[in-house]
């Protein structure tokens, strides 16, 4: 009688464990896994790779909204998302290779951004719990890596322009400022407001100088500290969004 109670509990643990494992890879679908074996031979293919170091079957929000990352990039020929499970016990699969970059368990999970012909690593550092999002985890690759990523409230196009005006000179801003005005009227109508952010900027640029760029993104981190309703939150963080398209790369 002991033996097949002792026996059901094992069975229930391995399934268990083994939903678990499925759970964790069937989230990250996108992820590409690795070890210390394939490490050195993948990361330096890519301009940038942003790898997260964790348990062997992660699970829970963080690791949902790293997910969403690799599944919002998964068509990026630039970019890598990948994840390298980290085991504390048996063979201690890539105990070295966490070790390496000085990752603890303690700290789990650590997202590292590795830039190609860099030879240390980014760290993506969040404030708090609520601040490890797949939007900030995104907005941070593409500050420090150059990497296009869509940002939510973002406009592919228009970002190119924002990224072209930044580094023109004031005769071709003015341009460029024309065009951005030129393809705002051929956006749905959804998609008009964030134009209006572009195109608003760049005068605001033209006006008051590159400066704006940097009080005004002061300005918005003020209020996104206040108290805001979840619609002015979204626009505000929308407009940071845009905002970075006309800095250079570390600036903010």
């Amino acid at each position: 009688m002991m033996r097949r109670v002792f026996l059901t509990i094992i069975s229930a643990l391995v399934a268990f464990c083994t939903e678990m494992e499925f759970s964790a890879a069937d989230d990250c679908r996108a992820c590409v896994q690795l070890n210390s074996f394939s490490f050195d031979k993948v990361i330096p293919k890519f301009k940038a790779a942003v790898v997260k170091f964790d348990v062997a079957f992660p699970y829970g929000e963080k690791h949902e909204e790293f997910s969403k990352v690799a599944m919002s990039s998964r068509d990026s020929i630039d970019l890598l998302v990948a994840e390298v499970g980290v085991k504390d016990f048996g063979n201690k699969d890539n105990s070295e290779l966490a070790q390496r970059y000085g990752v603890s368990k303690d700290d789990y999970p650590v997202v590292l951004l590795f830039i190609q012909g860099k030879t240390e690593p980014y760290k993506f550092v969040a404030e708090t719990d609520a601040d490890f999002t797949a939007d900030n985890i995104k907005r941070f690759v593409k500050k420090k890596s150059g990497v296009y990523l869509g940002l939510p409230g973002c406009v592919e196009k228009l970002d190119r322009l924002a990224e072209e005006f930044r580094t023109s000179s004031e005769k071709d801003r003015q341009e460029i400022l024309n065009k951005a005005k030129v393809f705002e009227d051929t956006l749905p109508e959804e998609h008009r407001p964030a134009a209006k952010v572009y195109v608003k900027t760049m005068e605001r640029i033209m006006e008051r100088g590159d400066v704006f760029v940097q009080t005004e993104h002061t300005r918005i981190e003020g209020l996104l500290k206040g108290k805001l309703s979840s619609d002015k939150k979204r626009t505000m963080e929308e407009r940071r969004n845009i905002l970075q398209s006309f800095t250079h790369r570390d600036e903010l």
